[in-house]
């Protein structure tokens, strides 16, 4: 059966508009403040941005049509993501940045219909932000989910939340928190996770110090949070009590793929910067672009950029037909941080000098890109999962 590689009408106007939208309106503020969002005047800039990707007919792309949104898959989604993504600020402007991005596609497959219009509505809108809060300072839950020890116990019809969470993106300023607590079991164990809907005005709520990291392109930063007898009722139970980690994969595949998309759209850019220098710096009596060395670094970005998207699509399509996608998105996710990474650095080598300085893009969206071969699950991480289903695999067909 032929594959079909192209855009219907309606994405591929979309992705205009956004490319339009992106170039117009977003990049100058981005190169104006080095892609540094509290510089650039936070939420005040957000909500402005968001207004005008509004007016423009490119916000929430990914959102329920009845909650504002235009409903698209994931596969429909993914030009659409890397174009806003060619701007740092870009994917704040559609709505379309993590953690509220993962929020918002979170609470519309398991939220009920009260918690939609209390939680999902208001987030689609870009009325307010939310943050995902699982990640624990050590021994606590990292990479190994198993290890959470944030606790919720059930006291009457009231739950009681006690724990300390970190690098918690968008803390600062969110309304509300999607809550990871263990409800039942021992840390170390698998299963036993309840995710709770948590106003961030609730008593014993404590959005605490930023972790300073290296990149600056998220609103509200990457914070320490406490919850310290935090109370909430049933209403507030995200899904089914002790299905928290099987919830979390609803989040995290397609959270991880729009992840790529956005950052694969700021590796375009830096690789269109890197081009266009070496197509007109003249160096050893020619264009630089002419010089064999410089022309397998050209080369091998193309390639690299061509080989996420095809990972990209794969991931997606499954995502689309409803399967978990795990092995899909695993691959596609660790793949794409590297080579991201690789299209970067490549560029900023090729411009030389200007590559680490702000005249050029580069330099900053190297800051941004590095860590996402951390974020959602590191590299090492995604392959030893990996690698044990492709053994789990083998020893099944050897029974």
């Amino acid at each position: 059966m032929p594959l079909d590689f192209s855009l219907s009408p309606q994405i591929a106007r979309l992705v205009a508009t956004t490319s339009q939208f992106i170039d117009q309106v977003v990049l100058p503020v981005d190169d104006q403040f080095d892609g540094d969002i509290a510089a650039a005047g936070g939420d005040v800039l957000r909500k402005r941005l968001q207004d005008a990707a509004r007016q423009a007919g490119v916000f929430a792309v990914h959102a329920p049509v009845e909650f504002g949104g235009l409903g698209l898959g994931m596969g429909e989604c993914a030009a659409i993501f890397e174009a806003a993504g060619y701007s740092l600020f870009g994917p704040l402007a559609l709505n379309i940045a993590a953690p509220d991005e993962g929020n918002v596609h979170l609470l519309a497959h398991v939220a009920t219909p009260e918690q939609k219009e209390r939680f999902l509505r208001p987030l689609v809108n870009g009325t307010v932000r939310s943050a995902f809060a699982m990640t624990e300072p050590a021994p606590g839950a990292g990479s190994d989910p198993a290890l959470l020890t944030t606790r919720a116990e059930r006291r009457s019809s009231q739950w009681t939340i006690t724990g300390c969470k970190n690098f918690i993106t968008g803390a600062d300023g969110a309304a509300f928190f999607i809550v990871m607590a263990r409800t039942s079991g021992e840390v170390g164990q698998v299963g036993g996770a309840t995710m709770f809907l948590v106003d961030a005005t609730a008593p014993g709520v404590h959005v605490g110090r930023h972790l300073n990291t290296m990149d600056l392109s998220m609103v509200g930063g990457h914070c320490e949070v406490r919850f310290d007898g935090v109370t909430v009722s049933d209403d507030d139970i995200l899904g089914e009590v002790d299905g928290g980690f099987r919830y979390a994969q609803v989040r995290l595949g397609p959270a991880r793929m729009t992840h790529v998309m956005r950052w694969l759209g700021a590796a375009t850019r830096a690789h269109t910067t890197a081009a266009e220098y070496v197509a007109e710096r003249q160096a050893f009596g020619g264009r630089l672009g002419d010089l064999g060395m410089v022309q397998q670094m050209l080369a091998d970005n193309e390639i690299d950029i061509a080989a996420t998207r095809a990972l990209l699509q794969r991931a997606c399509w499954e995502l689309d037909q409803g399967s978990r996608a795990a092995h899909a998105t695993s691959a596609a996710k660790t793949f794409g941080a590297e080579a991201i990474h690789r299209v970067v650095d490549r560029s900023m080598q090729m411009c030389g000098g200007l590559g680490v300085t702000q005249e050029l893009p580069i330099a900053k969206i190297a800051r941004e890109v590095r860590p996402f071969r951390i974020y959602d699950g590191p590299s090492e991480v995604h392959r030893w999962a990996l690698a044990k289903r492709t053994v789990r695999v083998a020893e099944a067909k050897r029974q």
